[in-house]
């Protein structure tokens, strides 16, 4: 089962009553860091940066929107190479290290 998290650093959506019965519903994990503390943002605000510059922004739906990230997706997990992975993409790494 894949595990996912809702990250945010603003403690307003966690008093929401209606997104947390949705994230419970989906099985959706919150997690959340101190207020303006961006190294507990870095690595998920430099992920949604890839994900915005090699996607673009040209949609006409939601539909591509969500096609396009799914794609991309799964392009950065089983493609995509990452120094910091020894030049292997992160599938490729887990699989040496598991």
């Amino acid at each position: 089962m894949i595990k996912r998290f809702f990250h945010s650093d603003q403690g307003v959506h966690y008093q929401n009553k209606r997104l947390n019965k949705f994230l419970k519903k989906n099985h959706i994990t919150q997690s959340i860091s101190r207020k303006a503390t961006c190294l507990d943002n870095a690595v998920i605000e430099s992920f949604f940066h890839l994900l915005k510059i090699e996607i673009g922004n040209n949609f006409s739906t939601k539909e591509e929107l969500i096609n396009s990230v799914r794609n991309w997706i799964y392009y950065y997990n089983n493609f995509r190479i990452k120094t910091k992975l020894g030049g292997k993409s992160p599938i490729q790494y887990r699989k040496l290290v598991s």
